[in-house]
């Protein structure tokens, strides 16, 4: 990095290597660990994604891929889980790059609360889920049934990704998302007069009206 590039530092960075504890997932194990982390977040869910589509889990009342009393296993949308969270004041922020699925733009029509909880960016393209400020995942994954490992063998996509608990990656990627989901890249950003609704515009919006009224 040139030296005094300190607008785009926070974005544009090599950090020095060092040990860090890993787990590899692939496959269903994003499903298992990426998925079940956020069905246990008591604090936040921070989903950054460029791809966005309707996604279905297992009924929490039976054990993931088996059956329970000779029946069938139930699906019900993410959407409604995280509905549930929110409800439960667990923050959610949902940073994407593009247009939601026609399914997933639906369900959420059922769910308002969560509106405010999408933000958009279309130079967002790194995929993490960050669950509590404890737990990260980084990896190839969009939020898509296919790419979390939620559909069947044969039809999920081939994903790898990582998990961690490791303070400092948690500490760089949260600091990433935050200057994102707050329009801060916005000023400088080339493609802004591509942008339908510029993010520090709308983190304006959402200062003044979060202000207590005189």
């Amino acid at each position: 990095m040139l030296r005094g590039a300190a607008t785009v530092e926070d974005v544009d960075f090599v950090r020095p290597a060092r040990a860090v504890s890993l787990q590899l997932l692939a496959g269903r194990g994003h499903y298992d660990e990426v998925i079940g982390a956020v069905l246990d977040a008591q604090v936040s869910i921070w989903i950054a994604t460029a791809n966005l589509k309707e996604l279905m889990i297992e009924d929490a009342r039976a054990a993931p891929g088996r059956r329970r009393g000779g029946r069938r296993v139930r699906y019900r949308s993410v959407i409604g889980a995280l509905d549930e969270r929110v409800g439960r004041g667990v923050e959610l922020r949902l940073l994407h790059a593009g247009v939601p699925s026609g399914p997933f733009a639906r369900e959420l029509r059922r769910h308002p609360r969560l509106v405010g909880a999408l933000r958009t960016c279309p130079r967002v393209h790194f995929k993490a889920v960050i669950v509590d400020g404890g737990f990260l995942y980084l990896g190839s994954a969009n939020w898509t049934g296919a790419g979390l490992g939620a559909k069947g063998v044969g039809r999920r996509n081939f994903e790898l990704g990582v998990v961690t608990r490791d303070e400092a990656m948690l500490d760089e990627v949260q600091g990433m998302f935050d200057r994102v989901w707050r329009g801060a890249e916005c000023a400088a950003c080339k493609l802004r007069d591509e942008c339908g609704a510029p993010l520090d515009g709308l983190a304006a919006r959402v200062r003044r009206s979060s202000r207590p009224r005189p």
